[in-house]
């Protein structure tokens, strides 16, 4: 979930809320009349191997023992 800022704090801390908005994704900043608003990087420059891991619960072994099988079935 984003961080709310108070207007005043962006303003105070505008530079720390970009660098914010680069590594979480997005940052809120709120009005005195609760207009709320959204910074976030039109564009961020990731490799594109930069994706997130999948947890499947497996363990080493295993994993070696499913590409040999791979392996094997080739041939």
């Amino acid at each position: 979930m984003a961080t709310l800022y108070t207007y005043s704090e962006a303003r105070q801390k505008l530079a720390k809320i970009l660098e914010e908005a680069i590594m979480e994704g997005e940052v809120l900043v709120k009005r005195k009349d609760g207009t709320i608003f959204i910074i976030k990087p039109i564009s961020i420059k990731k490799s594109p191997l930069d994706i997130e891991g999948v947890d499947l619960d497996i363990s080493t072994s295993e994993i070696i023992d499913i590409i040999r099988e791979g392996r094997e079935k080739r041939y």
